[in-house]
């Protein structure tokens, strides 16, 4: 269905507006971040929210009007001051008076006469601006609106202020923004109306009105109805879209496997350790998924070492024994190799074929792993996103396991689950993460949670240290090492910079060669991935005991025989980092250390993030008090993987609405699956509204 035509003129481009022209136009597109060559449109100005609001309603007059204050003034306009020729430095300064008393308009480099006509002597004027003060004398320096009496209601008594870009200023935007305002259509209702009456929330139109163009400072205000009720708004659209795309690959299709047991019994049995309570109930609730007529799509949550890809395993034994195959996507090519490593010697035990798939593979054994996929004598394929070439066919692919999921976005997640016949997706992430954030970005995907530690795994013990204590450190270190233990020693820059006065990652590993000589490797971002991993595997082998590195280790290198974990600049990392970099020890059955590194002076925030790592290793604790001090838009890297930030809602403020928003997206679904009549036809609005009409194809007919 192609979008209403009622919200055309929300979809207008920008440059086709008075005033709009093509370099403002720019502009516009660059601020709001719209596809490469694609104009911002109208919605684009509609849907930027104000940072505050600024009252001009005080008219008291000169005497009563406080310092620091923004006043609006019926001037009496007696004498201009007008610097000497040629001397730029001086103000321009215009003398003015009401019945109460005196003050001093000022404007710095005011060419070309425009003072004089604006402000002329004898006349009356409304300003309104700042009051400040200068010797003894009240001033207001650049009033922002100058008014004739007969035009004062052209001044805006309450105005929005909005965060601006280079070039961007306010006058404008606001111009912009109003005449947007008059183009907005009468827009279908999609909230109940006893939902509206009970939180006085107003209609969506209305509350746009409320917050662009205010007449009291409480309309536009972050807690107000109008903003709460529009955070909602954006809320719905995104859990709707995940509820559409979770009955598209959840309900619509799957296939009711059957399946013996016997190969999950035999990894079971191969298995050094028990299963934690953790993994037997999350291998439960995935074989109850692959039995039903659905799909599965499972969002299994562990924290690093909790043993997610045991669960995996048990789950593709389980698919093999429905005569399907499984394919295991990580995101590079080391980590690939690390769950081969770790799942092929039971593949052995249980008789399954596993093959690890990668770029670098000689071209004949390629063919032989192709060949194997295709008539289908390889049951499990490990390797990254290069599985999903075209070039390789599976003879029946019953499983897709993806590690490391907030790398993928809703659309992978459809594209990959494409590949099989109404493939199950399971999605395993070593990042714990909150709930708010579960369902902003999985709503659409059950969730299991691992929250103990396998049995065997040994608590980290952490301390927290000033970089002023270095000599104490290398003498500790050196000791340990000639016990044959092995450490990482992380810093949060590669190289020097000129801007932050922070230890790089290269001068560490000069100086710690120095002091241990060919101990030492390094490993940074910068570096080939072939390069990466000869460093990486020499430190694996032991034929390098300390390994200075920045955070390229946080995701996935498992070396058991590390015990040390040094992080220096500790107050420069986020919470999550922090905790995992330190699930890098911890891997084996020795005790191990984290010793974090910082340098004074510490802020508050970076005390509390010192102080929660050095007190919990509880990965979820450990999350929720990072959204706590860090807000939700860095969690997930959310910037850099397209994931849905918000434009109305203010997540710490707004998120008792998520919930809300999710429970209402199902229960809508469930009602009006087809999302037809009036109700469905106000819903696709929303979609649409939000660019969320990507579900729409989706929706099933009836």
């Amino acid at each position: 269905m192609p979008r209403p035509d009622l919200l055309n003129p929300l979809f207008r481009s920008l440059k086709s507006m008075k005033g709009v022209g093509p370099q403002l136009g720019a502009l516009f597109a660059k601020f709001f971040g719209a596809p490469d060559g694609q104009d911002a449109v109208v919605l684009d100005v509609l849907f930027h929210m104000p940072s505050g609001v600024i009252d001009r309603r005080a008219q008291n007059g000169i005497a009563f009007t406080p310092v620091g204050s923004i006043a609006t003034l019926k001037l009496h306009i007696d004498e201009h001051i007008v610097p000497p020729r040629g001397n730029t430095r001086t103000p321009l300064r215009v003398k003015a008076h009401d019945e109460s008393g005196e003050i001093t308009l000022v404007f710095f480099g005011a060419k070309g006469g425009w003072v004089e006509r604006a402000l002329p002597i004898g006349e009356t004027r409304y300003v309104s601006g700042e009051i400040g003060f200068f010797g003894h004398d009240k001033q207001m320096t650049h009033p922002d609106y100058i008014v004739e009496p007969e035009k004062l209601d052209t001044l805006p008594m309450v105005e929005p202020v909005y965060p601006l870009t280079h070039g961007l200023s306010s006058k404008v935007l606001r111009r912009v923004i109003l005449a947007s305002l008059e183009t907005l259509p009468i827009i279908p209702e999609w909230i109940g109306k006893d939902r509206r009456m009970l939180l006085g929330w107003p209609g969506f139109t209305e509350a746009l009105r409320h917050v662009h163009a205010p007449e009291r400072p409480s309309e536009g205000d972050i807690v107000s109805p109008s903003r709460m009720r529009l955070a909602y708004d954006e809320y719905l659209a995104g859990q709707l879209a995940l509820a559409i795309i979770r009955a598209t690959m959840v309900q619509s299709k799957g296939i009711e496997r059957h399946f013996t047991g016997i190969i999950a019994n035999r990894i079971e049995e191969a298995l050094p350790f028990a299963l934690t309570d953790g993994q037997r109930q999350a291998f439960e609730d995935i074989k109850t998924d692959i039995a039903s007529p659905h799909r599965m799509s499972r969002l299994l949550q562990g924290d690093v070492g909790s043993g997610k890809t045991v669960v995996a395993l048990l789950a593709m034994a389980t698919i093999a024994e429905s005569g399907a195959q499984s394919a295991l996507m990580a995101p590079t090519e080391l980590l690939a190799a690390q769950h081969y490593r770790t799942i092929q010697p039971l593949c052995e035990k249980a008789g399954l074929n596993c093959i690890l798939m990668t770029g670098k593979m000689p071209a004949a054994e390629r063919r032989k792993a192709i060949a194997g996929l295709e008539n289908g004598t390889i049951q499990i394929a490990v390797g990254t996103h290069a599985l999903f070439q075209s070039s390789v066919a599976f003879k029946n692919l019953g499983l897709t396991v993806v590690d490391e999921q907030h790398r993928f976005g809703v659309h992978q997640r459809l594209a990959l689950s494409d590949k099989g016949n109404r493939t199950e997706l399971l999605v395993m992430t070593a990042t714990p993460i909150p709930r708010t954030l579960v369902l902003t970005h999985f709503g659409d995907m059950d969730v299991s949670v691992l929250r103990e530690k396998p049995a065997g795994r040994q608590p980290v013990d952490t301390a927290v240290l000033s970089s002023s204590e270095y000599d104490r450190v290398i003498n500790r270190l050196a000791a340990r090492l000639e016990e044959g233990a092995q450490a990482y020693w992380v810093c949060p820059l590669v190289e020097e910079s000129e801007t932050l006065d922070v230890v790089s990652a290269e001068d560490r590993f000069a100086a710690l060669k120095d002091a241990f000589g060919d101990k030492v490797a390094l490993v940074h971002g910068r570096m080939s991935a072939t390069q990466k991993q000869e460093v990486m595997e020499g430190f694996q082998a032991g034929d390098t005991q300390i390994l200075v590195a920045t955070t390229v280790i946080e995701v996935g290198v498992d070396v058991p025989n590390a015990t040390i974990m040094i992080i220096e600049h500790a107050e420069r990392f986020g919470l999550a980092q922090l905790h995992q970099l330190r699930g890098r020890v911890g891997r084996g059955s020795a005790r191990s250390a984290c010793l974090l590194l910082y340098n004074e002076p510490l802020s508050e925030t970076a005390k509390a993030r010192l102080e929660t790592i050095k007190n919990t290793e509880d990965g979820f604790l450990i999350a929720e008090k990072d959204l706590e001090l860090r807000g939700q838009g860095d969690l997930l890297g959310t910037r850099q993987s397209g994931m849905p930030g918000y434009r109305l809602a203010v997540p710490d403020v707004h998120k008792h609405l998520l919930e809300f928003a999710h429970e209402d997206a199902r229960a809508l679904l469930d009602r009006n699956p087809g999302l037809t009549g009036p109700e469905g036809e106000a819903i696709r609005t929303l979609l649409y509204l939000f660019r969320k009409d990507l579900a729409i194809p989706l929706i099933k007919a009836g």
